[in-house]
């Protein structure tokens, strides 16, 4: 491994998940493919989870398809172990209790707001499964559809969408999320929630239905764009693939 990497590599080590009071800290560690000439040689496929109540979506491409946007070996820490550890954690607070069979939409929607370990463990499995499920390697850049008739009415342009989109993410200090949400009243809004906090939740100032979210969080780019959060953000809507924001726009209208 070239020295040049060391650096890098040992912060993504030692990024906790949360960092909230009395929260448990814990470490998510490099997988081995890192260290193998600095290729990842993995899949998305060969994760294995331990069984529970929540399982992981997988994901519709392979760890270096998001390339040159998103390199392969933040994909893998990403998915396969962040991800993973919101998942695993989530169901150990959920087991042998009446949660186990709600959804995750109903857990988070009346999730009580002094249950910091909840909030973070099922918003940080929520807000990953629609992190990945958004991203396509294939994405056209420009939004259709009803979406792009909803950017054009409340935004004015898809620029001011943007625009105003990535000003927030750079707004937002610490880690935390940027989303565009449909409100009760039918309206886009672009908002920011801290830690895995998201937009459903009761205790949100502003709430609504995630139609796309932004993981700012450092391990979600730090590798690739080291403290760029800028080009990070620019990058992320080579990628936004419109059609499934369309097909969440469906979804919440039936």
């Amino acid at each position: 491994m070239k020295i040049k990497q060391l650096f890098p590599l040992f912060l993504l080590t030692t990024i906790f998940v949360n960092c909230n009071k009395k929260e448990e800290l814990y470490e998510v560690e490099i997988p081995d493919s890192i260290y193998e000439n600095d290729e990842v040689i993995n899949s998305p496929k060969d994760v294995i989870t331990k069984d529970g109540a929540f399982k992981m979506k997988g994901l519709n491409f392979e760890y270096k398809d998001l390339e040159p946007f998103i390199d392969a070996q933040t994909v893998e820490i990403h998915y396969a172990k962040h991800h993973v550890n919101y998942l695993e954690k989530l169901n150990e607070l959920v087991k042998g209790t009446p949660l186990e069979k709600q959804s995750i939409e109903e857990i988070l929607i009346s999730i009580d707001p002094e249950n910091l370990s909840l909030i973070n463990n099922a918003g940080g499995f929520y807000n990953h499964n629609l992190y990945w499920e958004i991203l396509n390697k294939d994405s056209n850049s420009k939004p259709t559809g009803k979406i792009s008739n909803l950017i054009q009415r409340d935004f004015g342009s898809f620029d001011n969408f943007k625009s105003q989109f990535k000003k927030a993410g750079l707004n937002l200090f610490g880690s935390g999320w940027v989303w565009l949400i449909l409100t009760e009243q039918e309206n886009l809004k672009i908002v920011t929630t801290v830690n895995q906090n998201n937009p459903l939740m009761s205790f949100e100032e502003i709430k609504g239905y995630p139609l796309l979210n932004l993981d700012l969080w450092e391990h979600a780019y730090y590798l690739k764009y080291k403290n760029n959060k800028q080009e990070y953000i620019d990058n992320y809507f080579n990628l936004i693939d419109w059609e499934k924001v369309n097909y969440r726009i469906d979804l919440q209208s039936k």
